[in-house]
C-alpha cells in the first residue's frame, strides 16, 4: 500500500490539463451545449477555468438531469448533440477555458417505452444469448431464468383478465407486448401462442410494481428500479460504454471527468486505474462521501473527491458549539427526541431500508450465503436464517458506504478493519449461538479461507463479496442520507449529503488541520459548497447556521410563532415536520419575504415522504400530506408569521452577510479544485433537487458583475458575494502556482480570535495569498466587536482585492481589516 503522506496516486499524469476551478453547468430542456457556449465570456469574466457539464449522453426521454442513461455511444440530441458539444468546445478553447464532464459508468436507465436502451431490449428479446446479456448483473438462476419488469399497476392476473396488456405489432420491431406506455419485445416463435402462454414464454417476467422490492433478479442504482446497474468490471462492457467519451479526452474537447457514485462498482479502484490507463492520466475526481474522517482508499487513481467532505467542514466551522443544547431541547420539546438519539434513529432507518425497500437485495446476499454454505460439509449447519439475521445486523452496522475488498487479493487493513469493527457491533444485537455464523460470514466477505481447506474462491464467493459491498452504499444512501436525514432536527442544515450532524460543530483548528492534511494527500481534489444533490443550497445552511449563534433568540421565536399559528396549526403536524418547516423557513426567508408556496410545498412533499413517518413516495397518505401543505401555505401567507420572521430575518441579517460570505470565501480558497454551482456566485436561496436545478438567469447576473467591473460599489448581498466569488475566481487564474502548483501550500496564520479563521496559500513556502474570514458574527456582535483582536500577517506589502485596501504585513488589528466586509482576501503586492 502507498505512503498517505506522498499522494502519487492524487495527481494527473504529466502534462495533463488541471482545472483551477469549476463550473456546473446543468445541461437539460432549459440548457443546451449551445446556451452553454453563449456564457462562455462571462463565465470567462466569473474568472473560472473550466465548465463542468452535467452527463450528456442520450438519457432516457424526458430526463431532465441525464443520469438515466440509455446510449453510451451518441450525445443527447435535446443538448444539440456531438456537433453542439465540439462548438462549445471551440468556443470554450478559444477563451482559455476547458472542459471537464460528469460521467455515470455505475447504470443506465430501464426506459418507457425499453426499446430507448436498446442494450437492454436486446437482453429483454434474446435473454441470456444477447450480445447485451453481460452488460448487466442479472441473475438468470432467479426470477424462473427471466428479467423481472415490475411495471404493472396490478397483479399479473388482474392485468391479462382485464385486457391492459395486449399483442401489438410495431413497424420498426415486429411484435411487442404492450401496457400502457409500456412496450415490451416478443420472443421469437412465441407470437401465435395464446397471450397468458406468450407472456410466460418471455425472457422477461412482466410482475405487479410492489415485486420489486422482494423478489428483484437486477441489480439497481440503490432502490430505483428503473435504473439497471451495469457491469464496467468487465473490459469489454468498460470499453463498449467509454469509447466515446475516451475519444473526446483523446481528440482533445474534453479535460477531465467527474465519476458518479464509484461505490457502486464491483471493483472502484480496478476501475480507476482502468481509466486512468485509458485516459493517459487525465483529471478524474470521484463522487465519493467519506464518513467521519474516512479518507480515499490511497491504491485510487484519481485526484480526489468531488467535495462533500471540504461542504460539510466549512459548514460546520461557521456552526456555534453553544448552540447544541439549547437547540437539543428544543428539538426535545417539539419532537420527543433527545440530544443523542442520532444513532438510534439512524440504525433504526437503516434497519426499514434493510426489510423493505432493499429486502430484495439482501435476500440475494442470502442466497449466496446459504448456497457457499450448503455445499460445504463444514458449513453445512449455518442455517439460512442464521445467515439473514447476520447479514442484516452487519449491514446495520456497517458505518461508511462500503469496504474496498476484491476477490483474490488481500484486503488492506482499514478494509478488514471496517468489517470486524462493524461485526463486533453486530454481534451485541445477536444472540450468542449467532456468533459463529458471524465469524464464518466475515471470513467469507474477506475473502479468506473458511470450511474446508483450501476453499477460498469460487463464483459465489467471488459474488458475496461484491454484492455485500454494493449493498452496503445502499444501504446508506437510502437509510442515512433519504431517510435518518429527514428526520432528525436539531439543526436541519447539518443533515446534507456527505454531512456529520453527530458533530454538530467544527473548531478553526479542526478544519484548518484537515485542510493541511488534504493539500498533502489530495491538493487537486474538487471543493464544493453546492451541488445537483445537495439537500440545502450552502446559503440557505448557512442561513440555518447561524440558529446556532442565537439558540434563545431562536427558541423565543419558535414559541410566538407556535402561538401564532395555534389557531390554523392542524394537529396531524407532528413535531419533526413542524421543526423542519420552522427551520426552513428560516433559512430560506430573506429581505424579499419568504420562498413561494409552491416550491416550499414540492419540498415538503419530497421531505415527508423520504422521511417515511407518516407517509411514503409508494403509499402516499393523503390526510396527512394535506395538513403539512396547508399549514405551510397558511405559514407564508399569515401577516403574523410574516412579522415574525421579517424582524428575525433583520435580527440575523449580519450574523447572515458573515456565514454566506465566509462560508463562500473559505471554500474558494482551501486546498484544491473550487467548483461553483450554477447559480451560487450571488446569494442562492434553493432546496433539495428540482428545486436546486431551476434555471439560473445568468444574464442578471452578468449585467451585475459588468456593473461591480466598472467601478460600482456593492449594494447588497448579492453583489458582495458576487464581488468576492469573481475576486477570488481570478486571484485563482492569475496566482494559479499557489492553487495547483506542484510547490503550492497551506498555512494557518497565528490570530488571538476564536472568530476568525486565518490561513495563507503559498509557493515553495512564501505566502501569496491571506485570508481572513470571521466566524460567528453574531457572538462578536454580543462581545462589542473585535476589540483588540489581531491577525499575524506575513511579512510585505498586501492589498485586499475585495476593498482595494493596502495593508502592511505583520500583527494587524482585525477590528481595522474587517471594518468594511466581514472577510478579506489579501494578495502579496510583490
Amino acid at each position: 500500500m502507498s505512503d498517505p503522506t506522498t499522494p502519487t496516486r492524487r495527481l494527473p499524469a504529466p502534462g495533463r490539463p488541471v482545472p483551477v476551478s469549476t463550473y456546473r453547468l446543468q445541461l437539460g430542456p432549459d440548457l443546451s451545449l449551445d446556451d452553454a457556449a453563449d456564457l462562455v465570456p462571462y463565465l470567462d469574466s466569473l474568472g473560472v477555468t473550466h465548465l463542468y457539464l452535467s452527463p450528456i449522453l442520450r438519457a432516457a426521454p424526458g430526463s431532465t438531469h441525464g443520469y438515466d442513461v440509455v446510449d453510451h455511444d451518441e450525445i443527447a440530441p435535446e443538448l444539440g448533440g456531438e456537433a453542439a458539444l465540439r462548438r462549445l468546445a471551440e468556443v470554450a478553447h478559444a477563451a482559455g477555458l476547458g472542459l471537464v464532464l460528469d460521467i455515470v459508468p455505475n447504470h443506465m436507465a430501464v426506459p418507457t417505452p425499453a426499446w430507448h436502451n436498446r442494450a437492454l431490449w436486446s437482453v429483454l428479446t434474446e435473454g441470456p444469448e444477447s450480445p447485451y446479456a453481460s452488460w448487466f448483473d442479472v441473475d438468470w438462476s432467479a426470477g424462473d431464468g427471466a428479467v423481472l419488469m415490475p411495471v404493472l399497476g396490478a397483479r399479473i392476473g388482474e392485468v391479462l383478465a382485464s385486457g391492459e396488456l395486449t399483442l401489438d405489432t410495431d413497424p420498426e420491431r415486429g411484435p411487442v407486448l404492450r401496457y400502457y406506455d409500456h412496450v415490451f419485445p416478443v420472443r421469437p416463435g412465441t407470437e401465435a401462442l395464446p397471450l397468458a402462454e406468450l407472456v410466460e414464454r418471455q425472457h422477461y417476467r412482466l410482475a405487479y410494481w410492489r415485486v420489486a422490492d422482494e423478489e428483484l433478479n437486477y441489480r439497481r442504482f440503490f432502490d430505483v428500479g428503473t435504473l439497471a446497474a451495469i457491469r464496467v468490471e468487465d473490459p469489454e462492457v468498460f470499453d463498449a460504454t467509454h469509447a466515446l467519451v475516451l475519444r473526446l479526452i483523446d481528440e482533445g474537447v474534453l479535460d477531465g471527468l467527474r465519476i458518479d457514485h464509484p461505490d457502486g462498482l464491483a471493483d472502484p479502484g480496478g476501475y480507476l486505474a482502468r481509466l486512468r490507463e485509458a485516459t493517459g492520466g487525465a483529471w478524474v475526481v470521484v463522487e465519493k462521501i467519506l464518513q467521519n474522517d474516512e479518507q480515499l482508499p490511497t491504491d485510487w487513481d484519481t485526484a480526489g473527491s468531488t467535495g462533500y467532505d471540504t461542504a460539510w467542514r466549512i459548514q460546520q466551522a461557521f456552526v456555534d458549539p453553544g448552540g447544541s443544547g439549547r437547540l437539543g431541547a428544543l428539538m426535545h420539546r417539539l419532537t420527543g427526541d433527545t440530544s443523542d438519539a442520532l444513532p438510534e434513529l439512524v440504525d433504526q432507518a437503516k434497519r426499514e431500508i434493510v426489510d423493505r425497500a432493499l429486502y430484495a437485495e439482501v435476500h440475494r446476499l442470502t442466497e449466496l450465503a446459504a448456497e457457499v454454505c450448503r455445499d460445504d460439509l463444514r458449513l453445512r449447519d449455518h442455517t439460512w436464517r442464521s445467515l439473514q439475521d447476520c447479514l442484516v445486523e452487519l449491514l446495520v452496522a456497517m458505518d461508511r458506504y462500503r469496504a474496498y475488498v476484491v476477490p483474490g487479493e488481500t484486503p488492506q487493513p482499514e478494509d478488514i478493519e471496517v468489517l470486524s469493527t462493524a461485526a463486533a457491533l453486530a454481534r451485541t444485537r445477536l444472540s450468542p449461538e449467532r456468533a459463529a455464523t458471524m465469524d464464518v460470514l466475515v471470513d467469507l466477505l474477506l475473502g479468506r479461507e473458511v470450511g474446508s481447506a483450501g476453499r477460498t474462491r469460487d463464483p459465489r464467493r467471488d459474488e458475496l463479496i461484491v454484492r455485500f459491498q454494493q449493498t452496503c452504499g445502499a444501504v446508506m444512501a437510502k437509510g442515512v442520507e433519504d431517510t435518518a436525514f429527514y428526520r432528525w432536527t436539531q439543526l436541519v442544515s447539518l443533515c446534507e449529503v456527505g454531512g456529520e450532524p453527530d458533530r454538530f460543530a467544527l473548531s478553526p483548528t479542526e478544519l484548518l488541520t484537515w485542510a493541511g492534511r488534504m493539500q498533502v494527500t489530495s491538493p487537486l481534489g474538487m471543493t464544493t459548497m453546492s451541488t445537483h444533490d445537495t439537500k440545502r443550497s450552502a446559503d440557505v445552511r448557512a442561513r440555518i447556521g447561524v440558529l446556532s449563534e442565537l439558540p434563545v433568540e431562536w427558541a423565543e421565536l419558535v414559541g410566538e410563532l407556535r402561538a401564532a399559528s395555534a389557531s390554523w396549526r392542524p394537529a396531524l403536524l407532528d413535531g419533526r415536520t413542524e421543526n423542519l418547516l420552522w427551520q426552513t423557513l428560516a433559512g430560506t426567508w430573506t429581505a424579499d419575504g419568504p420562498l413561494s408556496a409552491e416550491r416550499l410545498t414540492e419540498y415538503l412533499t419530497k421531505a415527508i415522504r423520504e422521511a417515511k413517518q407518516h407517509t411514503t413516495w409508494t403509499a402516499p397518505d393523503e390526510a396527512y400530506e394535506a395538513a403539512v401543505l396547508g399549514a405551510a401555505r397558511q405559514a407564508v401567507t399569515d401577516p403574523a408569521i410574516d412579522e415574525l420572521f421579517g424582524r428575525w430575518e433583520q435580527r440575523t441579517r449580519e450574523a447572515v452577510r458573515a456565514a454566506t460570505l465566509g462560508t463562500a470565501l473559505l471554500h474558494l480558497t482551501l486546498p484544491g479544485v473550487a467548483d461553483v454551482y450554477q447559480g451560487t456566485e450571488v446569494p442562492s436561496i434553493a432546496l433539495v433537487d428540482p428545486d436546486n436545478r431551476r434555471p439560473v438567469d445568468h444574464a442578471a447576473i452578468a449585467a451585475r458583475l459588468a456593473r461591480l467591473d466598472e467601478g460600482a460599489g456593492a449594494r447588497d448581498l448579492a453583489d458582495e458575494k458576487l464581488l468576492l466569488t469573481s475576486a477570488t475566481l481570478r486571484v485563482r487564474r492569475e496566482l494559479r502556482e499557489a492553487i495547483i502548483g506542484p510547490e503550492a501550500g497551506f498555512v494557518p496564520l497565528a490570530h488571538s480570535s476564536g472568530h476568525a479563521i486565518t490561513y495563507a496559500r503559498t509557493v515553495a513556502g512564501d505566502p501569496r495569498i491571506a485570508v481572513v474570514a470571521t466566524r460567528l458574527a453574531a457572538s462578536v456582535e454580543r462581545m462589542g466587536g473585535w476589540a483588540e483582536h489581531t491577525v499575524a500577517l506575513p511579512e510585505g506589502d498586501w492589498q485586499d482585492v475585495l476593498t482595494g485596501r493596502a495593508v502592511a504585513g505583520g500583527v494587524r488589528r482585525l477590528a481595522e481589516l474587517l471594518d468594511r466586509m466581514p472577510v478579506a482576501l489579501l494578495v502579496r503586492e510583490d
